[in-house]
């Protein structure tokens, strides 16, 4: 009993020693540690962290360059195709009306307005621009609708008064729902619904306008002045439908919803200044004006920029070379694995990454303006700028496509196939139908997906200003920047002609 209780003061010795001696070690090691940490904190290392948050906030305060420099080319190219060629028009014509400079008479005026309405309708019909030829349309009819009916003379109760009280109710009308309309062309269901819609509208303001001169008195004595009092509704309706075509175009940034707007604008003043027929005629011929010329401005834009991208297209790069001046620079900006890419996740999802560059490429620095040529190949040309003054806003570009993400959207969930046997197999589809959604609740988001681009870059010389000569040494650049593994930068050097002739001698 004696040797049990030794043995087991033994182990019990033994374990106390076993746990200080446990507990002597942590102490060693929390020393070392924090002798560790003080020297470490002498040293450079602490300043890590620091480095790592100063990287973070430049990180941001770049991206909030990146974002503030969009905003401001957004808002630049928003508020440029919202004046031109719109607003302009409508101020000089402003401006000449008030100063007193616009001496026509009224016959050649209203010969101007009926040549700009018949000229806006065949562009219209030329270029399969329906919306600017009903537009055209309903300023032609409430423009009769008031002349015949004596709007200069429109005193309350005669049949001018209700023609102009029926123009300031249905012009704005109209506007918005032709600016709602989808383009069609001049298909025969597609305008057949529009025509009757206005001649139905051109009916009824006729009828009303009759039965007023029936019931008007004696013609009362009429001074004509240059503005008559509309109707209490007509300028909260023209405002709301002014503030509706400026949303819509700021949703589209379309010349045509631009033009509506304008034109609009244009069509209060002639119904304001109904009592003096000249400016009137004026306002009226304006408002057309700018309905055509918004067919010149898209026809401008669709031959001269990219409708998916938005960018301009290869025959505004081919305008732009004309114009260049040494030195200059052309970067060849093309996207790594497009075609891959595209077969694998579907030419929706390949809109989408053209869109992304694109826009990428439109808030490029250093003066550079990004074109696109063909497919996934763009241009970006860089007037008064040399290779090394473009390489950095380069790099910055490849890093903000690199670093850009977007999710790919999921396939089609149907589970039966719409045919003539989907009945048949209803039976089957009761049976799926709880598993399938049992995936459905399980089916997680798709994980981002980046897309890089490689670029290549040449910079003319002195002697070598042919922008064929530098456009194929950025696509040799852009070669060898593919060959050495993608997502790269690579420049080239363009021989000058002494050069070149030195070395045929010396061959």
């Amino acid at each position: 009993m004696a040797l049990g209780f030794k043995r087991g003061r033994l182990r019990f010795l033994s374990a106390l020693t076993g746990c200080q001696y446990a507990a002597d070690n942590s102490r060693k090691r929390y020393a070392g540690d924090l002798r560790r940490a003080f020297r470490d904190e002498q040293s450079e290392e602490p300043r890590r962290p620091i480095l790592s948050r100063l990287r973070s906030s430049d990180n941001s305060q770049r991206s909030f360059s990146n974002w503030s420099r969009a905003v401001q080319v957004w808002s630049k190219t928003t508020l440029k195709s919202l004046l031109i060629p719109g607003g302009i028009l409508l101020l000089g014509i402003a401006v000449l009306v008030s100063s007193g400079w616009l001496t026509l008479a009224l016959p050649a005026l209203g010969f101007l307005y009926y040549c700009a309405l018949i000229g806006g309708m065949l562009l219209a019909w030329r270029f399969h621009s329906s919306r600017s030829f009903f537009a055209l349309v309903v300023l032609f009819l409430a423009q009769e609708a008031v002349a015949l009916s004596g709007g200069a003379l429109a005193w309350p109760g005669t049949p001018g008064w209700t023609a102009v009280r029926a123009a300031a109710l249905l012009v704005p009308l109209n506007f918005v729902l032709i600016a709602l309309m989808q383009e069609r062309g001049f298909t025969i269901s597609a305008i057949a619904p529009v025509g009757l819609f206005l001649f139905v509208q051109s009916v009824i303001v006729a009828v009303l306008c009759v039965g007023a001169g029936m019931q008007a008195s004696v013609a009362r004595p009429h001074h004509p002045s240059t503005a008559i009092a509309l109707p209490g509704y007509a300028l909260p309706i023209f405002a709301a439908a002014g503030v509706f075509l400026l949303v819509r175009f700021l949703l589209t940034r379309k010349p045509v919803d631009s033009a509506l707007l304008w034109s609009l604008s244009a069509y209060f003043l002639s119904l304001r200044l109904v009592g003096a027929p000249r400016f009137s005629m004026v306002y009226s011929a304006t408002a057309a004006c700018i309905l055509a010329a918004s067919i010149i401005e898209n026809s401008y834009l669709l031959a001269y920029h990219d409708e998916l991208t938005t960018l301009p297209s290869r025959r505004a790069f081919n305008d732009a070379l004309l114009r260049l001046q040494n030195p200059y620079s052309i970067a060849v900006v093309d996207i790594d694995h497009f075609k891959r890419f595209n077969d694998t996740y579907g030419h929706d999802t390949g809109d989408q990454v053209l869109r992304l560059v694109a826009a990428a490429l439109s808030r490029v620095t250093g003066g550079g303006q990004a074109y696109r040529c063909g497919g996934e190949e763009f241009n970006i040309l860089f007037p008064g700028k040399t290779t090394a003054e473009v390489v950095e806003h380069l790099q910055k570009l490849r890093l903000a496509i690199e670093s850009s993400e977007f999710r790919i959207r999921s396939g089609d969930r149907r589970q039966v196939s719409r045919g003539p046997d989907r009945r048949n197999a209803r039976a089957h589809g009761r049976a799926r139908k709880g598993q399938a959604i049992r995936e459905l609740s399980q089916e997680k988001n798709p994980a981002p997906v980046s897309v890089t681009v490689s670029i290549g870059v040449a910079t003319s010389v002195k002697d070598a200003t042919d922008p064929d000569v530098v456009l194929q040494a950025a696509d040799k650049a852009l070669y060898r920047a593919k060959d050495n593994g993608r997502n790269r930068l690579e420049t080239a050097s363009i021989p000058s002609r002494r050069s070149r002739v030195k070395a045929a001698g010396i061959a």
